[in-house]
């Protein structure tokens, strides 16, 4: 049994990377940015989304989700590099185990804190962030089956693209720097979710960090996605009706303010 930290083969050279992997690189720290805020700037337009929008959401997320983690698998498989030199693997079960779960009980413990002050101050229902929620999380049965298969496939595909692939190719591009495989696996996590705003950009940030820490560690991807997992599907799931409690809320304080007798 490999040792987690112990040192994984590098897969590519500190003085020279892979033409395919610079223009994925490039890729996912320009046009997917682009992309994710075109996408949702276009829905913050809407009025309402409808559930034909939301599936319609769902379903092109699952496939460039998809693709995009094809595209990683078939270009690393073409250089070589095996499942376990992108997290692929489990060295340690009981350490993944372990790590996996107070991860994720981290992570759903924040999830329920942030929503729960959401609830607290109304006020900050009607940020960016809290409405985007609104259009674009489940509202039915049908959607929220829609919606697992969502956050199966983006905690699957975005774990194997930014912690196992990126992470990988910044530590050895920089002679084994494993700071630097987090560091740059982080940034570019959080380039992705620049539509979610400054605030939203660091907290991924940092989420990202941590999730790439790790990774280094464990040497293995597991936790890491377990918990992203937790995360989107609390969210998803959590976040309509307590938003919607939390509207209102306040709704009703603006009633029975004295400025509005």
């Amino acid at each position: 049994m490999r040792h987690p930290c112990s040192r994984v083969p590098k897969v590519i050279s500190s003085k020279a990377m892979h033409w395919d992997f610079a223009l994925i690189l490039i890729f996912l720290a320009a046009a997917v940015p682009w992309l994710g805020r075109r996408r949702i700037r276009l829905l913050m337009q809407l009025p309402e989304t409808t559930k034909g929008d939301r599936l319609t959401l769902y379903a092109s997320t699952v496939a460039f989700q998809w693709i995009a983690a094809a595209v990683v698998l078939l270009r690393t498989s073409a250089h070589h590099i095996l499942a376990f030199q992108l997290g692929m693997d489990i060295p340690n079960a009981i350490l993944t185990a372990v790590v996996s779960v107070l991860l994720a009980a981290l992570i759903f413990a924040n999830q329920i804190i942030s929503l729960r002050r959401v609830v607290l101050r109304p006020a900050e229902a009607q940020g960016m962030l809290p409405q985007l929620a609104l259009k674009i999380f489940p509202q039915d049965t049908v959607e929220r089956l829609a919606f697992f298969a969502v956050v199966v496939t983006v905690a699957a595909c975005e774990e194997l693209i930014y912690r196992g692939f990126v992470q990988r190719v910044m530590e050895d591009w920089s002679g084994g720097f494993v700071l630097a495989g987090i560091l740059g696996s982080a940034v570019l996590f959080a380039l992705a979710h620049l539509y979610q705003g400054r605030r939203g950009i660091f907290s991924t940030l940092v989420v990202g960090i941590l999730f790439s820490a790790i990774r280094a560690w464990t040497g293995s991807l597991v936790p890491s996605l377990v918990a992203h997992f937790v995360a989107d599907l609390t969210a998803g799931f959590l976040a309509p009706s307590m938003l919607r409690a939390a509207l209102r809320g306040s709704g009703d304080a603006l009633t029975h303010s004295p400025s509005a007798q």
